[in-house]
């Protein structure tokens, strides 16, 4: 794979949703965001963001939603490669069946394939020729693909939702930490 550009970004899970709270895989799924996802969402809008956003948004309807709540009257750039990993027959199950991230599920889509997409995702985005920060909204598997991509580790914990995760470029490395924002009230 190319090197990705270095360019500071942030990474943003969508707000909760229905199968989050039921504890199920969504994949594909176009699950949606709960009362609580939209206001985890809206809570993003009252942020001071350090440059101007560019949004970049996964077509699935909770990143979608999340974007439009968090960026009000911004126009996102929809990628279809920031889609969530389609999990094949796991999707809908409960979590607790979740095989390894590297096996590939029955009729779903491969971890090597998932990487190279969302690759292509990131490049695109930080090779945008705009003044700004870009600001990816998409999933908890797009995150660990990400941190995967920039020399992090993809297993671990999900990210939170609607929470902003900077990655910036070092020297050979990339970091990535959640988003300090100072002066916004919970």
């Amino acid at each position: 794979m190319t090197p990705l550009p270095d360019r500071a970004f942030i990474l943003i899970r969508h707000g909760e949703t229905d199968a989050n709270r039921a504890g199920v895989i969504a994949g594909r799924i176009e699950a949606q965001l709960t009362d609580k996802g939209r206001a985890e969402a809206a809570a993003l809008a009252r942020l001071d963001w350090p440059a101007e956003p560019l949004i970049f948004v996964s077509p699935q309807d909770r990143a979608r939603e999340t974007a439009a709540l968090g960026f009000p009257g911004r126009v996102p750039q929809v990628v279809d490669s920031l889609r969530e990993r389609n999990w094949g027959v796991l999707e809908g199950r409960p979590f607790d069946e979740m095989i390894p991230r590297e096996d590939t599920p029955k009729e779903g889509e491969a971890w090597a394939d998932m990487l190279a997409r969302v690759h292509a995702a990131l490049v695109g985005a930080l090779s945008d020729p705009r003044d700004g920060l870009p600001v990816l909204v998409a999933h908890s598997g797009t995150i660990r693909a990400v941190r995967r991509l920039t020399g992090g580790s993809e297993h671990g914990a999900r990210a939170a939702n609607a929470t902003p995760i900077l990655f910036t470029p070092a020297t050979g490395i990339w970091v990535d930490r959640v988003w300090q924002v100072a002066g916004v009230e919970d």
